[in-house]
């Protein structure tokens, strides 16, 4: 099947240069040649066939200077995939004005695919995680998928390419694999006993999880990321395991604090090697590669050791304090920060000389450490600041560390419900900024680096946000010029691919289109009838009811399995949006309470049911003044 192409010169005219087939296009403007390529993920189906719906793509993009052909390197493109209502090609102005739209990145100006932004994800105190697009507009963010699991998750880990997400859930001892292409779980793994801490390493070859009450029987299973199958049940030591891994994937570190040691493991032979006495209560561990040795804090006689990654000895003990918490090296593996939340001190570690250079006092409980390019952030258990530290004044010896804070929220995250070792406070993908997961508040703030305070904050729809995590979708460029990411494709129809470069100024639209596949059509959920339950007019004084009843079409009985139902009302300088509760007969309703009077408008959304606040007729609502006035 061909492409048609639409493109954007900005006044001048494109060539378009066909090339082979499928899926491949290289347009010419202004100079610039761009060649984009759409490849089945999976290897085994390299069929020539249109592309289907729902299939997971390689979205490939190729910047080159059409003279020369020396590849744009260093840039940032920007791609989204729009479903196209119009019949024929999308012309220029439409085509620019699409795009000019997507940039803007507001709620109604949603797209069926973007492949330019983030995810926020967030680990709740309930057994689901929320997923949310962090970008602001007219509706603050989006909620893009509730996940539930069989209880509440302990920690996580996210593949490289973003792809796969692995969770631990320790009540129902089972590790969940999550597709982040459309935030299903797709494969589970019981009877890890007390699954808890979860890392994959550097290769990701294997994915390791601590198990065990931290008594007699402990110690991690190692499994295989691509079916959960354990391969191999390795005891260590009694205690709550952290794990390291060596650059090269070829050795792993488990600590045991109940017994005083951490266990080095083959990661060839997947067999223990030897146990190594750190000392009292050996928890946090943190590898650097430039030392070519692993770090261990002891929080019980308060030591930092580091262990010789070569001959598995300790090549160095260096003196803090009693209670040492988190380690962790900052980018160039150089230097390493440590935490005591017990005294409230800072330690910084050299690993060139293997000396503690820096120390400091903080403020309320320090108990975690993150790192942008440019600052290491330090989460506080009893105060809403997050504390900022420049690397560049990081290694001078006695030095006094100088740091600056910045408000995390309302409340300290000392307060959450269940503690959990998986990061508070995590840099957002592609920026000098950070996300910062207050659980009392019931949201996640987003600081840029060199402000006063955060940008704003992402609603978690009621739910506490123990830990957050950021899943980069953007294209990224993995050699000179070319610019990939991955995708799953939308439901059958016509789409736009279109394509912004900034420098050289590159605008295009081509056109994609997306064959059904017969193989879905039995699985398709059936159509939705939606059927608005508002009251019209409300009184300032009482909450306005808002609810909708969702019927099956072909069969008129209620559908009562909808879990991510979210009901936005908004007027003039203010909105609320909240998960709608499920009252019985197939209706979904929420209780707001609006500020003044006037008119507002009621919008729908439900990603699982296929509806979108741009796409769903909206409701408006009437405020009038207290009943008694």
């Amino acid at each position: 099947m061909a492409f048609a192409v639409c493109l954007i010169a900005l006044g001048r005219d494109a060539t378009e240069v066909p090339k082979p087939a499928p899926y491949s296009r290289t347009v010419t403007l202004h100079g610039t040649s761009v060649t984009l390529n759409v490849d089945r993920v999976d290897a085994s189906n390299a069929s020539k066939e249109p592309l289907k719906e729902f299939e997971d793509v390689n979205i490939r993009l190729r910047f080159a200077d059409a003279v020369t052909k020396s590849p744009l390197t260093g840039d940032s493109p920007a791609a989204w995939i729009d479903r196209r209502f119009s019949i024929g090609p999308t012309t220029q102005s439409q085509c620019v004005g699409k795009v000019r739209r997507f940039a803007e990145g507001s709620t109604f100006s949603h797209t069926q695919v973007d492949l330019t932004s983030y995810f926020v994800v967030m680990m709740n105190n309930d057994s689901t995680l929320t997923v949310v697009d962090p970008r602001f507009g007219y509706g603050d963010t989006r909620l893009l998928a509730i996940v539930s699991l069989h209880g509440p998750a302990e920690d996580w880990a996210l593949t490289e390419d973003g792809k796969r997400l692995f969770v631990s859930v320790p009540s129902a001892s089972e590790v969940a694999a999550i597709d982040t292409a459309d935030w299903k779980v797709v494969s589970t793994r019981a009877q890890v006993d007390r699954a808890a801490r979860i890392a994959l390493q550097p290769d990701e070859a294997y994915l390791w999880v601590s198990y065990g009450s931290g008594e007699e029987n402990s110690g991690v299973d190692v499994l295989s990321p691509h079916d959960l199958k354990v391969l191999a049940r390795i005891p260590t030591g009694r205690g709550y395991h952290h794990i390291a891994f060596t650059a090269d994937s070829s050795f792993a570190f488990v600590t045991n604090p109940k017994d005083g040691t951490v266990s080095v493991i083959d990661v060839r032979k997947l067999a223990r090697v030897v146990d190594i006495r750190t000392g009292e209560k050996p928890t946090w561990i943190a590898y650097s590669d430039l030392a070519k040795a692993a770090y261990v804090a002891n929080e019980g006689d308060g030591r930092i050791v580091a262990i010789d990654a070569v001959s598995h000895t300790i090549r160095a003990t260096m003196n803090a304090s009693p209670g040492l918490g988190q380690i962790r090296f900052a980018p160039g593996g150089r230097f390493a920060l440590t935490v005591n939340p017990t005294d409230n001190m800072i330690y910084v570690v050299d690993a060139a000389t293997n000396r503690v250079v820096q120390r400091g006092k903080l403020d309320k409980g320090p108990d975690q450490i993150a790192f942008t390019n440019k600052e290491a952030h330090i989460r506080q258990r009893g105060s809403d600041s997050v504390l900022m530290i420049a690397l560049a004044s990081l290694g001078n010896p006695g030095a006094e560390i100088s740091v600056a804070d910045f408000s995390g929220g309302r409340h300290p995250p000392g307060e959450m419900s269940m503690p959990t070792p998986a990061d508070g406070v995590v840099q957002a993908s592609g920026e000098n900024a950070v996300l910062v997961a207050n659980p009392h508040d019931k949201s996640v703030y987003l600081y840029m680096e060199g402000n006063a305070a955060p940008m704003g904050n992402f609603s978690n729809y009621g739910r506490e946000p123990r830990a957050v995590l950021s899943v980069d979708r953007s294209l990224r460029e993995h050699s000179p010029g070319v610019y990939e990411t991955t995708a799953k494709l939308p439901a059958a129809g016509s789409y736009d691919l279109a394509v912004f470069l900034d420098r050289p100024r590159v605008i295009s639209c081509f056109d994609l289109p997306i064959a059904e596949d017969p193989a879905l059509a039995r699985t398709k959920p059936p159509k939705l009838q939606i059927e608005p339950r508002v009251n019209r007019s409300a009184f300032l004084d009482e909450p306005a009811h808002v609810s909708f009843r969702f019927t099956f079409a072909d069969t008129g009985k209620p559908d009562a399995g909808a879990k991510d139902i979210l009901i936005l009302m908004a007027g003039p300088m203010w909105q609320d949006r909240q998960v709608a509760s499920y009252e019985g007969d197939g209706i979904y309703s929420v209780n707001f309470k609006v500020p003044t009077a006037g008119t507002y408008k009621v919008f729908l959304s439900s990603p699982s049911q296929g509806l979108r606040f741009a796409t769903y007729a909206t409701v408006e609502v009437t405020a009038r003044p207290n009943r008694a006035q």
